[in-house]
């Protein structure tokens, strides 16, 4: 009964914490605040502008947006992270605090095209709105007994995951001019559900598939609070969350307080909701092959994209699947065959650019030593030779394009807290030839080079309208081929005097030409009414381009003529973006768009490294049989001091523990400290006695973490060394027999693992290793010493969801037997576990899936894949009889076999849990393992810890 408590409480908060970088910034950052009485700004040296412009929206949004959920308010910290070249924010507790990763994305048709700090702030202010109003009745209980952690839980499963981010997105989208709620790509998810006739069931769409694509919570969200406020006005859901948040009614609180609250059961509701905006988001039918294949898969075939002409038979683009990562294929578009060229290194995204044999594009870098900083490098690949060359180091190079003859490249910068910039660089080197000014302050996208002196890029202006400009190579001075407006552009591409681009056009994505500086409406052949239309290119009288699906973006390519082109002034992208017929979103320019009073309005100061650095906000269990811990946990905003107070009880020796540990990521290496009293512990003395004794033992170590992450490769380094001093405390009648003396010891420890990228589908890399090493040596008033090495070595199966896992092990210790170090080597399983003098193990494991059923029942519980792994264990152990003289050597073999079969599930529809069952079957029988058959439940996570 205990068991099944803890692993009830673990379900729930499993997967509810925000991924947070620990440490990670250079000693010598300096960081300044702004601290007023609604929120602390946290910023570095060169960000007073942005820091004074977010300090003033929340202000704003304060002031004018909170009877919509309620009046309750708390004081939130905002760090603002310039340094990742990663486009985000989160708002999480535990602790509680903010954080914005600052660089502005490329692509405008996902997230928009306004000033990404003030997007921002429009989006994750919701969300401190919104934990602000949530500690409430039952909410408010949790908060005390567990601290932000409880209040996090039962939040999360009061309120679904649609709600937090639909009613973020519905924030930003009324309070501005532009908002993922007026992007027509934000739909395209639904629009291919529909137009593919896949009819999914409310589980599926809420959890999501490991086969089929599913559009997320964000537009699930959205579609249901809009409607919401819409039908039964402005203060639906505050009301809504207010009962659910208090659990009134206990069970299902959300569903009971929409029903109390609109008059419609749940289901009917949600129907409706989505009905709504199926029937305005509709269009027309039309014959369409897109449509019609789109139809014909029943499930997720794969992305293709970015389609661009090596001749006129001939097409380059990068393809990936559920099963496949990211790689770029060469197609023969009469033969129909595909090429596998090479694999793309890991990247933010899968653009690219192809000139004459030679592609360049933009890969992922992060920094060896510091977590917050990483890197955009160019890669230069022959599309002839496929060998390829990283042309930058530590840059922050987005979207890079080659000229024809393969000698320069132009590359967007991306400097957050200073304008973008266009650099031409020397595609023999990556040098910088020369950066283009940029007087009206731009944000450059996908530039490209055009005749003679020119480049093309998707622009925006600084309160976010887009154009397609023509930039001056010689003073940076643009010409702007259309008119500014929120109607978001991106995704151009130049043959000769030719220029295709997408662009939102009257509610959809399109596909347009500009020839001669004539502008004209493109519709292929194959033109699909339902999503949008993207990377176009023409060139050798032949078109080529994607159309978003149901079951991946499908390349499209034929004949390029005239019927296909429509003449369109461009006035027509003047107008205001659609709105969806969600009448609620404002229609006019809001005054949280107008630019704010200068940086001036908000005083800056020195933000202290040490301000709360013990900054303990909860206290939990965590279950990892057979230790169970209650710990009070700790992390300041700054994320440099992780702190944990706890007691420890282990099932299987049955010693309690009481302690403590801290790790101080803000100097490098890291420093570690702990601290822990054991009480209860036995051993058994040479004679074969019984002995209990307690520990009180006190380390301080260094840890020198390195990501050597680099081509396609995740690799992660980490090196460090703890010196222990332990001091027992024997009881009992032999008390007196042993010595016990303090004495102390180092363990030196290295861990390394690299692996390739991992698909949506793949349990584990295809590729990879992951290698530890452990050395421990006494050496204060004691000798001893031992060593550990344990290595997984992953293999592909024999289907692309197949895993082949080779384990090995050697431990090693002395044989004088005056103290037993802990040790990591995994045992074979089934058997009880030992520590001797030699031990090696053989592992072999083959991990495939069985099915992946999309299936759940009532709201609880929801089944994405079920796998098993077949496994064969071999240990030899080797030691001495201790008790006789001369001792004689001692050789026993454990061996085992089965089967294992997990779960991979969601809770709640939200929270991620694997767990199963295993059965082993033993060879080698002894007192200690006195049965053939072992059972057991496993749960290879912690439920209740970080990812």
């Amino acid at each position: 009964m205990h068991k099944c408590f803890l692993l009830a409480v673990g379900l729930l908060v499993y997967g509810l914490l925000p991924a947070q970088q620990f440490g990670g910034h250079p000693t010598r950052t300096q960081w300044s605040q702004i601290n007023t009485d609604t929120v602390r700004v946290i910023f570095p040296a060169g960000y007073r502008q942005q820091a004074a412009a977010i300090a003033g929206m929340v202000h704003r949004l304060g002031q004018q947006t909170t009877q919509t959920l309620g009046q309750d308010f708390r004081k939130i910290s905002i760090v603002l992270q310039p340094q990742t070249t990663i486009s985000n924010g989160y708002v999480g507790l535990g602790p509680w605090r903010s954080e914005f990763y600052l660089t502005t994305p490329q692509n405008s048709f996902d997230l928009g095209s306004l000033s990404w700090h003030r997007t921002l702030a429009l989006h994750e202010y919701r969300h401190v709105q919104q934990y602000n109003n949530f500690r409430k009745g039952v909410s408010k209980a949790f908060y005390y007994l567990f601290g932000q952690q409880g209040l996090e839980l039962v939040n999360s499963a009061a309120v679904p995951n649609w709600f937090w981010e639909g009613d973020a997105v519905y924030q930003e989208t009324s309070l501005s001019e532009q908002g993922r709620g007026r992007l027509p790509a934000f739909f395209n998810g639904y629009r291919s559900l529909w137009s593919a006739h896949k009819h999914y069931s409310w589980m599926k769409l809420r959890n999501g598939s490991l086969r089929d694509f599913v559009p997320d919570h964000y537009k699930l969200g959205y579609m249901m609070v809009a409607y919401g406020r819409e039908k039964y006005g402005a203060d639906i859901w505050g009301k809504v969350t207010d009962d659910a948040v208090r659990y009134n009614g206990l069970f299902y609180p959300f569903q009971r307080a929409v029903k109390k609250y609109t008059g419609k059961d749940y289901k009917t509701f949600r129907k409706e909701a989505i009905g709504y905006f199926q029937s305005s988001l509709a269009t027309q039918p039309q014959d369409s092959t897109v449509d019609g294949w789109a139809q014909q898969h029943r499930h997720f075939v794969a992305d293709e994209e970015y389609p661009q002409w090596m001749d006129d038979q001939t097409l380059i683009f990068v393809s990936s699947s559920y099963k496949k990562i990211p790689a770029f294929y060469i197609r023969n578009v009469l033969g129909g065959m595909d090429l596998k060229l090479r694999v793309k290194d890991i990247s933010l995204d899968n653009y690219f650019s192809y000139r004459n044999g030679r592609v360049v594009y933009a890969a992922y870098q992060p920094d060896i030593r510091w977590r917050w900083e990483d890197y955009s490098v160019i890669k230069w690949l022959d599309a002839n030779t496929n060998q390829q060359r990283t042309l930058t180091h530590k840059s922050h190079y987005f979207a890079p394009d080659i000229t024809e003859d393969g000698t320069q490249i132009v590359a967007v910068e991306v400097l957050p807290g200073a304008p973008s910039s266009l650099h031409l660089l020397n595609s023999a080197d990556g040098a910088l030839i020369k950066k283009l000014p940029n007087p009206d302050q731009l944000f450059y996208t996908y530039p490209k080079f055009f005749g003679n002196g020119q480049i093309l890029s998707a622009v925006r202006n600084p309160k976010g309208a887009m154009s397609l400009g023509l930039i001056n190579m010689a003073d940076g001075s643009t010409e702007y081929l259309l008119p500014f407006s929120m109607n978001v552009i991106g995704f151009p591409t130049v043959h000769k005097d030719t220029i295709s681009f997408t662009a939102a056009y009257k509610g959809q994505d399109r596909l347009f030409l500009l020839v001669n500086k004539k502008l004209f409406l493109f519709t292929p052949p194959v033109f699909t009414a339902a999503t949008g239309h993207y990377q176009l290119q023409v060139a050798h009288g032949r078109f080529a381009w994607t159309a978003f699906t149901a079951v991946g973006d499908h390349l499209e390519q034929g004949v390029l003529n005239g019927s296909q082109l429509r003449p369109v002034e461009a006035a027509e992208f003047s107008t205001a973006p659609a709105n969806f017929q969600v009448t609620g979103l404002a229609t006019g320019k809001n005054t949280l768009q107008d630019e704010l009073p200068t940086d001036t309005l908000y005083p800056v100061t020195s933000y202290p490294k040490a301000f709360r650095l013990f900054n303990f906000h909860s206290w939990r269990p965590i279950v990892e049989d057979p230790d169970y811990t209650f710990s009070i946990i700790g992390e300041n905003v700054l994320n440099t001091l992780q702190s944990e107070l706890y007691f420890n009880y282990n099932r299987d020796f049955r010693y309690k523990q009481f302690g403590g540990r801290f790790t101080y990521a803000a100097l490098y290496p890291w420093i570690r400290l702990g601290s822990v009293y054991t009480i209860d512990r036995t051993t058994t003395s040479l004679a074969g006695r019984g002995v209990y004794y307690n520990t009180w033992e006190n380390s301080i170590g260094l840890q020198v973490p390195l990501n050597l992450t680099s081509g396609r490769y995740n690799r992660a380094l980490t090196v460090g060394s703890d010196l222990i001093y332990n001091k027992p405390y024997f009881q009992g009648i032999y008390k007196d027999s042993f010595d016990d003396r303090s004495f102390g010891y180092l363990s030196s420890y290295v861990s390394f693992s690299n692996q390739l990228q991992t698909a949506r589908q793949q349990i584990f890399p295809h590729l990879a290793q992951s290698i530890y090493l452990n050395y421990s040596r006494a050496f204060i008033n004691r000798q001893g010493n031992q060593f550990v090495a344990t290595a997984n070595w992953y293999f592909p199966g024999f289907s692309r969801d197949h895993n082949i896992i080779i384990n090995t092990a050697f431990h090693g210790r002395d044989t004088s037997a005056t103290y037993n170090f802990p040790t990591a080597f995994p045992f074979a399983r089934g058997y009880v576990g030992l520590n001797q003098h030699r031990m090696f193990k053989l592992g072999a494991n083959y991990h495939m899936a069985l099915a992946y059923p999309d299936w759940g029942f009532a709201n609880i519980i929801y089944f994405t894949r079920v796998r098993t792994n077949l496994f064969y264990d071999f240990v030899r152990v080797q030691d001495y009889d201790y008790r006789s003289s001369p001792r004689p050597k001692i050789e026993v073999d454990f061996r085992s076999y089965g089967a294992e079969v997990y779960f991979d599930t969601k809770w709640w529809n939200q929270h991620n849990v694997t767990f199963g069952f295993r059965y082993s079957r033993l060879q080698d029988l002894s007192r200690l393992n006195p049965s053939a058959n072992r059972w057991e439940f496993i749960v290879p996570v912690n439920l209740l810890g970080r990812d």
